[in-house]
């Protein structure tokens, strides 16, 4: 009789912890959550130290949302701390191995790593996923990391599929126009930057890479024009004196 009445005690004891623990768990798990939540908009608005901070107390509270070690891999990705993005972004596909979009931010920072092959390997994974709702996004990526490589005809093949599925993806028109001027394709250069130009007209970059196309093509006054077209947009700017500068130089080639 004595036993079974220990035997109880401590199955009650049991039970209690267990609901003290689970609510425990609950609150910490509610207070990452907001703290996460909290992080996000200082991520969104580019304060990337802010947005650090939340996060690592969302990670005292409550490490293991995959949700907050992709958060974690791209503010210290923005930070230029490579080796601790790719820390967080490993440890949010060991908890969740379907999260597409943590895999392809990891093969994002092997690309900021330089490590051309290994960025490659994992935007390989994504492409070939048949659920993943955004492949336009590796595949742009696998461009940049062949363009890179300097296998040129590997880096238009994964641009154009990209382009196949999203015509407007600003990422791969620049990467194939870049990809064009390398193998000497001057008017594939232009045609592809000038489409790019024209769904982002007030993305001024854009006609500095026109403007080498350009430049290789022989047509020295548009290239001039589209030097011009920068000192419109930015007078006053690094990129407006950048671009002055370059335009000074190619106008006696036409003149």
């Amino acid at each position: 009789m004595e036993r079974k009445k220990w035997f109880l005690f401590f199955l009650a004891f049991f039970f209690c912890f267990s609901a003290a623990c689970t609510a425990n768990h609950t609150i910490l798990k509610k207070q990452a959550d907001a703290e996460r939540n909290l992080g996000e908009v200082y991520l969104a608005q580019k304060d990337y130290t802010s947005a650090l901070r939340q996060f690592l107390k969302a990670n005292t509270h409550y490490p293991d949302d995959p949700y907050l070690q992709n958060d974690l891999g791209l503010t210290y990705l923005a930070k230029n701390k490579i080796d601790f993005a790719i820390k967080h972004f490993k440890k949010a596909i060991e908890l969740n191995p379907e999260y597409a979009a943590a895999v392809n931010n990891l093969g994002s920072a092997y690309l900021a790593k330089k490590d051309w092959d290994t960025a490659i390997a994992y935007f390989k994974k994504l492409a070939n996923n048949l659920l993943y709702t955004t492949p336009h996004f590796p595949l742009s990526n696998m461009g940049w990391a062949y363009y890179n490589k300097g296998e040129f005809d590997l880096a238009e093949k994964f641009y154009l599929k990209a382009l196949k599925i999203e015509p407007d993806f600003i990422n791969a028109l620049v990467g194939l126009g870049k990809t064009y001027i390398a193998m000497g394709k001057s008017q594939d250069a232009v045609t592809t930057l000038e489409k790019a130009v024209n769904f982002y007209p007030r993305f001024s970059r854009l006609y500095f890479d026109l403007a080498e196309a350009y430049k290789i093509s022989g047509n020295y006054k548009e290239a001039v024009k589209a030097y011009d077209k920068i000192i419109q947009m930015d007078p006053g700017g690094k990129l407006a004196k950048e671009a002055l500068q370059k335009a000074e130089s190619l106008k006696p080639e036409y003149k």
